[in-house]
């Protein structure tokens, strides 16, 4: 039985839906106030449903009994319900679904988590602190550490909107990013629980190609036939955001700015040798699609 914690999620029913449809008994973790449709969903894949949050330790402790892995990919980033933050969702929810896991003789425990930046943030030092305590769990652990979703950077919620033809960029744009596809994401840690590659091991994820901001533009613009208005937002603003926010979230998603502005370069030629099999889409690919 394969637990999946942040079930309701984007990554984490997509997740669901590949270990289902691969025949793998899988657990969702949901709470009584998760979006009913997408308990709907998880329920028509075959789903055993459990009810649990990750600020109740027994409830981890029953979710977690009987399961052979963990997959955990849960953030407070998005779906915020009331009482949840950075500390008590991915620092100390994180760390008691570790303790959890470990306790009931979960065999292997997968992280989502994302690559290390030298801005320091709280949700940035959560993401350290949990995996860090999975490393010294007696469990198997595999770190994913992808970089931006294409998803979530390159769509309306942060700005970059095909069908209106504007782009939000962060900094000037130029820099480069390996962005990549949320189901790309899931395969890997679906493959994670079999592969031997990813036994105690961090895995950096990167797209195909590396592409600047202003680069995904020109696709968009090239895949929409619009030409697009793009606003900057001026890293020293966003430094200053950091600098001045008093809540977490709002340093946290200032700081995960400064990491898209700064850029981040994968090279998963080693990543794909030894996950055979494994497709990564290309922003192109991305963009073409939704235009």
């Amino acid at each position: 039985m394969i637990l999946v914690v942040g079930a309701t999620g984007m990554l984490g029913s997509e997740i669901c839906r590949l270990l289902a449809e691969d025949g793998r008994p899988v657990r969702a973790l949901v709470r009584e106030t998760s979006n009913p449709g997408r308990i709907a969903a998880l329920s028509s894949l075959g789903a055993e449903l459990v009810h649990g949050d990750l600020k109740d330790r027994p409830s981890l402790d029953a979710a977690c009994r009987g399961a052979t892995a963990v997959i955990s990919t849960a953030s407070s980033t998005i779906s915020r319900q009331e009482g949840d933050s950075i500390e008590t969702v991915d620092h100390q929810g994180q760390l008691d679904l570790i303790d959890a896991a470990a306790a009931a003789g979960v065999g292997h425990f997968v992280l989502v988590s994302f690559p290390g930046t030298d801005v320091e943030f709280p949700l940035q030092s959560a993401k350290r602190a949990a995996e860090e305590h999975l490393r010294h769990s007696r469990m198997t652990w595999t770190i994913l550490q992808p970089t931006c979703f294409a998803e979530v950077w390159l769509s309306p919620a942060l700005g970059f909107d095909t069908v209106k033809g504007t782009a939000q960029v962060c900094g000037t744009g130029e820099n480069r990013v390996s962005w990549i596809s949320f189901h790309d994401v899931g395969a890997f840690a679906v493959a994670a629980l079999e592969n031997p590659h990813a036994k105690n091991a961090v895995l950096r994820l990167g797209g195909p190609d590396a592409v600047s901001p202003l680069e995904a533009v020109q696709l968009a613009e090239r895949s929409t036939g619009r030409r697009f208005v793009v606003q900057h937002i001026p890293e020293a603003a966003l430094q200053a955001q950091l600098a001045t926010a008093t809540d977490p979230l709002q340093q946290s998603f200032a700081g995960l700015m400064l990491y898209c502005a700064g850029g981040e370069v994968i090279d998963m030629t080693g990543t794909l040798r030894d996950f055979p099999g494994q497709r990564l889409t290309s922003v192109r690919e991305y963009l073409e699609a939704g235009a």
